[in-house]
């Protein structure tokens, strides 16, 4: 099916899928908590091998010590490793986020840069976590956020081809930007995280009741 599915046809049916996401997710958005760029940024930094669920019992203690980059650039690291220590890997996570904070703080006058070439530069950060932060906080969609839910559901979706496994975020997400509109780039990634979290499981995905089933090749109905 992927292979002989043109690009055009996987567009249009890239669009079917967007619009039963949107109805069936609404306006689905970052589950990470955050009131600002610094701490959407840092929370993503913290989310990788990690649940946002855990994410979000940590960074409440984190930013009431550290409430900017300026706090955090000069924390004790150790201080530091205590509070982000549910997170897992984190030794090189508190090294990675006071890193951040403290190019923020030297070399961008304290505020996050809005731009991906400025933000991979920071430790911690890849283009993954730079499209997070440019997409959900700055609405700029130059990207699109491959994590595993993605990866896995563009890999049944078959809206991603040129890749071995469902690992390979950078095909992945130049196949799906392809195939999706500019203006849904950031929406994808909310609304396929949403439902890779509460219908198509790694495990055992609900194609019973999963709404995407007729635009799902990998069950063999199109």
């Amino acid at each position: 099916m992927a292979g002989r599915e043109s690009i055009a046809a996987r567009t249009e049916r890239a669009k079917r899928i967007l619009k039963k996401l949107h109805k069936q997710y609404g306006d689905a958005d970052c589950a990470l908590t955050h009131k600002n760029a610094f701490e959407l940024l840092i929370a993503t930094i913290l989310s990788a091998q990690s649940t946002d669920e855990t994410v979000n019992k940590v960074t409440p203690a984190l930013f009431k010590a550290y409430p900017d980059p300026e706090s955090l650039a000069v924390a004790d690291l150790e201080s530091v490793q205590e509070i982000v220590h549910p997170t897992g890997f984190f030794r090189q996570k508190a090294k990675s986020i006071v890193g951040a904070a403290k190019r923020i703080a030297d070399e961008f006058d304290g505020k996050v840069p809005d731009n991906i070439e400025d933000l991979v530069t920071l430790p911690g950060v890849a283009r993954k976590t730079a499209n997070v932060v440019l997409g959900t906080w700055f609405g700029k969609n130059v990207g699109v956020v491959v994590d595993t839910h993605v990866g896995r559901l563009a890999d049944r979706l078959k809206l991603a081809w040129n890749h071995k496994d469902t690992k390979d975020a950078i095909r992945i997400e130049k196949d799906l930007m392809r195939v999706i509109d500019q203006k849904d780039w950031t929406y994808v990634s909310h609304a396929l995280i949403w439902h890779g979290r509460k219908v198509c499981s790694a495990r055992k995905p609900d194609c019973e009741n999963c709404m995407l089933s007729t635009e799902c090749p990998s069950e063999g109905r199109i």
